[in-house]
């Protein structure tokens, strides 16, 4: 669909979807263009044929090849109020977060804090923030996401082509993903990969939790030591699968939990660590490599901490050289 057509509730509609879109799957395009239409209506419309592609019925997962012309029936969509406006404030620190941009893709250092999309009672998020920073591009999406609370790198794709060799390289392993992770206690060298099938379940409170079980999804984290304090690891984490809070949880099975994790941690040791100056999870995405969708050639990327990670580090090293 080009940018001008845009989806009508008063009558069938068919539009030409334009080749950027090639290789998506129907059903996430079709979520994207009717957000705020439940995800259930949209199943059910292509289920009934009510939605079709070159007049023929398709299953959500067809893939999208570019200049198909695409059947959508009367649909109401829910109106939107506007987004708020970026404050001065947040969008200098989102210019200064800026790690690397082209016309292809940006990387930016995504502040602790800060969620990576709107929803669930948040209004503004890095990328509604990003495309009123940069009103000029037809398209901005995030390639991947981080949890509001974890810092460090994060891709931001500006063009449709660029999203689909990302995602790509995302399911094919070609993004390597590197995150530094303060934990509880002493972790051993020896302990250099947590291999435990992770599932997502939801609590009577509505919250939703990631736990270890036998019929969960195969998940796989490798581990690193990079420094030792006196109660304390600096871990590097490397996942090889890609399972909500995996990081987090892993850490946890293995009985080393993240400091600053009010979901996953220890609340008597995060208190402790507030004594540091600690009041965040302490879980940094270090650096990202993958091939650029355009040139081919390999990027690598390194965020630094922000100030307070820095200083939390200062004095838990300075302890040990004052007990020396």
């Amino acid at each position: 669909m080009s940018d001008q057509q845009k989806p009508s509730s008063a009558q069938v509609q068919w539009l030409t979807i334009g080749g950027d879109y090639q290789g998506q799957r129907l059903d996430n395009f079709l979520l994207a263009m009717l957000k705020g239409v439940p995800k259930t209506r949209i199943y059910s419309m292509m289920r009934k044929g009510e939605i079709r592609i070159n007049r023929k019925r398709v299953k959500p997962d067809y893939r999208i090849v570019g200049g198909e012309e695409l059947r959508l029936p009367p649909v109401r969509l829910p109106e939107r109020d506007a987004p708020p406006l970026v404050s001065a404030g947040l969008s200098k620190k989102i210019e200064d977060a800026i790690l690397y941009e082209d016309d292809a893709l940006m990387v930016i250092n995504k502040p602790s804090g800060l969620a990576v999309h709107g929803g669930s009672g948040i209004s503004l998020g890095l990328i509604e923030s990003l495309r009123q920073l940069r009103p000029q591009l037809k398209m901005l999406e995030l390639v991947h996401r981080l949890d509001r609370d974890t810092s460090g790198c994060i891709l931001v794709a500006k063009k449709r082509s660029a999203l689909r060799v990302l995602h790509e390289a995302l399911r094919d392993g070609g993004v390597d993903k590197v995150y530094h992770a303060l934990v509880q206690g002493r972790w051993s060298s020896r302990h250099q990969h947590v291999n435990a099938p992770l599932k997502k379940n939801e609590l009577r409170s509505g919250e939703r939790v990631v736990r270890v079980e036998a019929d969960g999804k195969p998940s796989l984290t490798e581990f690193k030591v990079l420094r030792r304090f006196a109660s304390y690891t600096l871990i590097e984490a490397k996942p090889i699968t890609g399972r909500t809070h995996q990081i987090r949880v892993h850490t946890q099975f293995a009985g080393h939990p993240i400091i600053g994790d009010d979901k996953y941690g220890v609340d008597e040791v995060n208190k402790v660590a507030k004594q540091y100056g600690l009041n965040r999870l302490f879980l940094h995405a270090a650096k990202l490599t993958f091939r650029h969708p355009v040139s081919g050639e390999v990027v690598s990327i390194k965020a630094d901490y922000d100030v307070e990670l820095h200083a939390v580090i200062d004095r838990l090293a300075a302890e040990i050289i004052s007990t020396e």
